[in-house]
């Protein structure tokens, strides 16, 4: 008898999930779970209001990835400050680059400003592109069909699974989009403090003014403000920081030429589902015309 109730309690104690899934984004980690749906156990190591470009390696990041079976990660070096340190600090070969358990959601779509040279001078650039693909719903939903097979790949029993929920969210996008491009017609465009939303304003047909920094990376100053000042002035336009950059740029710019100041995440809140998603662009799209 004892040994029955010990067989039933280990059946209990197995969990209902194939995999387990560590996001480096909440972004990166709504895509593994609206593809891989009951299927994977979703850990996010970003939080949304925090910038991923300047994070640390630490403890609880690599306890996550020492038990993970995938690493969804952005990529193109968005990372590169912490992520490898905190996979090699967990000591799991299975998700190293270049292994199956390894996933680069901007490896698998075409980047903008890709090519440019790594030179100091010209700020915190990425050589490989903008790594940003996130905001681009299009871009990812082509990471979501490539993200289902890297999981049918490491879960064969449920490959069938992963393929439909990634054309679901695709099929969502598509439907979605007319009235996203509907929303922001006849924005004037955009400033943002980094070039991080550049993926949305060019899948909008939004223009693009320009970023509060002066190069990457770099605060902003007096006199690139008054600069971008001198070509934007008689425009109509939007500026838009996160709430992790300080607003004291987007402030100052919005004193020399009227535009009002938007403060807008790029990441969906943690633990989101694509509705959730779906939600942060609705809300950019309404931002860039208000």
């Amino acid at each position: 008898m004892k040994r029955f109730l010990l067989f039933l309690s280990l059946l209990v104690a197995v969990p209902a999930w194939a995999l387990e899934v560590v996001a480096t984004t909440s972004s990166m980690g709504m895509l593994a779970r609206t593809v891989g749906g009951p299927q994977v156990k979703v850990t996010e190591l970003a939080p949304p209001d925090r910038d991923a470009h300047m994070l640390q390696a630490r403890p609880s990041m690599m306890r996550a990835l020492r038990d993970a079976q995938l690493v969804v990660a952005v990529g193109a070096e968005l990372e590169i400050g912490w992520l490898p340190a905190a996979i090699n600090g967990a000591a799991n070969g299975a998700i190293l680059p270049g292994r199956p358990g390894y996933f680069e959601a901007a490896a698998q779509v075409p980047l903008l400003d890709a090519g440019q040279a790594a030179d100091r001078a010209q700020g915190d650039v990425h050589p490989a592109g903008n790594p940003h693909v996130n905001l681009d719903p299009m871009r990812m939903a082509t990471v979501a069909k490539a993200l289902a097979e890297r999981l049918a790949q490491l879960d064969a029993a449920n490959a069938a699974g992963y393929r439909v929920r990634a054309q679901g969210f695709a099929a969502a996008v598509e439907a979605k989009l007319p009235a996203w491009k509907q929303k922001a017609a006849g924005s004037g465009g955009a400033v943002t403090f980094h070039k991080d939303a550049i993926y949305l304003l060019t899948f909008l047909g939004v223009p693009f003014h320009g970023t509060l920094e002066p190069v990457p990376g770099v605060a902003p100053t007096a006199r690139h403000l008054e600069a971008l000042a001198g070509k934007l002035k008689g425009k109509q336009g939007v500026i838009v920081h996160t709430p992790y950059q300080p607003p004291a740029g987007a402030e100052k710019l919005a004193s020399l030429i009227g535009w009002k100041v938007a403060v807008l995440p790029i990441d969906p809140p943690a633990d989101a589902d694509a509705q959730g998603y779906f939600a942060l662009i609705d809300r950019w799209a309404e931002a860039l015309v208000k």
